[in-house]
């Protein structure tokens, strides 16, 4: 096991290598720029526009603007944003425990809801409950955030008055009121664990199904084992290799945020930075982030691979 990780560890440098050169790229090909604010501004000048430019480095050519990038992030130092002139790695250190309270309690409440949701609907399967969920489900599925967020927005912010309507807290609070946090997390959580549920709920549902028809379930049975201890241990252990795989895949939102619903709730996460960077063409925050994102995303795999073996004691890794 630990040469699998080591090989794969190894393997995963030039893949984000090549990550980052392709997000490099893309980003410079995008027309516009972070100066381009400037252009049509009658008291910046041509001159002050390319001094800004050389002071930026984005007189330099691609290649060398890339390497210059990359030799200085392999150190700690992720420059500093265009807009605000701050750190990025300070930046992101701000929003980062924002995005990993929002993200991570939408990770849990998923993962607790749909262990039960989706055994429940495979054991009872073609029954009111399962026929109830499977449609309920669905119909959140469809939805489009921004669209479910403004739903929950008006029924419960606006008319009946429950929940605050966004933000982390409420406007002037001094220090840290638990109950209010746990009030303004309430809506953004709802909103992007509503939508991810139907197709967690859906893989689980579909692996059991599959796997307590198989021959052993019938030999667990036949030895007299108990139904809750041949459904809990037997067949949801060897039916959670899909939804561990979905799961381990959403990780990396753990840190990367959902830049929907930061947007709609004033959420001051990692997603609302990246869309705030993406609109003032700020190259170095998305570069930042688009590295952390794309190295989650690689480690995430490997967990989830790691963690088959586990799962499926027939898994081996050479």
């Amino acid at each position: 096991m630990g040469t699998y990780v080591l090989r794969r560890l190894i393997q995963a440098v030039p893949l984000l290598l090549g990550i980052s050169i392709a997000s490099f790229a893309i980003l410079k090909a995008i027309p516009g720029g972070p100066l381009a604010a400037y252009e049509n501004d009658p008291n910046v000048t041509d001159a002050d526009i390319r001094r800004l430019e050389h002071e930026l480095g984005l007189d330099q050519p691609v290649p060398l603007q890339y390497a210059s990038w990359l030799g200085k992030f392999v150190v700690g130092d992720w420059g500093y944003s265009v807009v605000s002139h701050q750190p990025v790695l300070r930046l992101i250190g701000e929003r980062l425990p924002n995005t990993v309270l929002l993200m991570g309690t939408v990770f849990l409440v998923v993962v607790l809801l749909t262990i039960p949701i989706g055994t429940l609907t495979a054991v009872r399967q073609y029954s009111i409950f399962d026929h109830v969920t499977t449609g309920t489900t669905f119909a959140f599925l469809s939805m489009p955030t921004f669209w479910l967020g403004l739903l929950l927005i008006i029924a419960f912010g606006l008319d009946l008055r429950w929940l605050p309507l966004g933000g982390m807290r409420a406007p002037g609070a001094a220090g840290v009121d638990l109950i209010d946090s746990a009030r303004h997390l309430v809506l953004p959580v709802a909103t992007i664990a509503l939508v991810q549920l139907g197709s967690r709920v859906r893989y689980l549902r579909a692996s059991m199904l599959e796997t307590i028809s198989q021959d052993f379930m019938r030999t667990a049975r036949a030895k007299g084992l108990a139904e809750r201890v041949v459904v809990l241990r037997h067949a949801l252990k060897n039916a959670s290799i899909p939804l561990v795989t979905v799961l381990a895949l959403d990780l990396p939102e753990l840190f990367a945020g959902a830049l929907v619903t930061e947007q709609i709730f004033g959420w001051p996460g990692m997603g609302r930075l990246f869309w705030d960077s993406a609109t003032r063409f700020d190259y170095p925050v998305l570069m930042g982030i688009l590295a952390v994102t794309s190295t989650l995303i690689v480690l995430a795999n490997l967990f989830a691979d790691v963690l088959y073996g586990y799962l499926d004691p027939r898994i081996r890794y050479g």
